[in-house]
């Protein structure tokens, strides 16, 4: 039995994790995002990432302290290409089991951006449009970088930019507390 037709719009936790209860409670779900990939910003350029590098920078502690237990490994060297792919393939793993989680749910995964024609019908392209009765919307936010700091890019950057870096800084200043914040510095 269906409770009726819902929209969510966004597929980063807020969103999936919306489908995922509504699909339980028994409801058509269609899941819509600009990404052709579940799991948002936190899965492919924020938390996720930064957690995979955490996880890294506490093996390399632990390395550096095995040395006052007498176990010697050298000087570790650090191959940013292949710690990329390796977090790469972490992201692509949980991406992966969200897809089968909306599959076995019955959910439908639309890519594209749903903008309101009336208060039940979403215009996802020229030729699509989709109606439903309820709709979530967990669309996430954006970084803003003033606008005393705009034509610095290469000096202020947000934490897309920074977990995406080529090579390592020597110093970094983060500012912003929230949790990718913490984490990197």
């Amino acid at each position: 039995m269906s409770n009726g037709h819902l929209a969510v719009l966004g597929a980063g936790p807020g969103g999936y994790s919306a489908a995922f209860y509504a699909a339980d409670q028994g409801y058509k779900v269609t899941l819509v995002d600009a990404s052709d990939k579940l799991g948002g910003v936190c899965l492919h350029r924020g938390c996720i990432p930064s957690k995979a590098l955490l996880h890294i920078a506490g093996l390399m502690t632990k390395v550096q302290q095995a040395k006052d237990w007498g176990i010697d490994f050298d000087n570790p060297n650090i191959d940013l290409k292949r710690l990329k792919e390796w977090k790469e393939g972490v992201v692509s793993k949980v991406s992966g089991g969200l897809a089968l989680l909306c599959k076995q749910r019955g959910i439908s995964y639309v890519t594209g951006r749903g903008v309101f024609v009336d208060s039940n019908t979403i215009k996802i392209s020229e030729s699509q449009s989709l109606m439903f009765d309820r709709c979530v919307i967990a669309t996430g936010s954006r970084p803003v970088v003033p606008d005393q700091f705009s034509g610095s890019e290469s000096v202020v950057m947000d934490s897309t930019e920074a977990l995406a870096l080529s090579l390592i800084p020597k110093k970094l200043l983060v500012v912003g507390g929230g949790y990718i914040g913490l984490e990197m510095g």
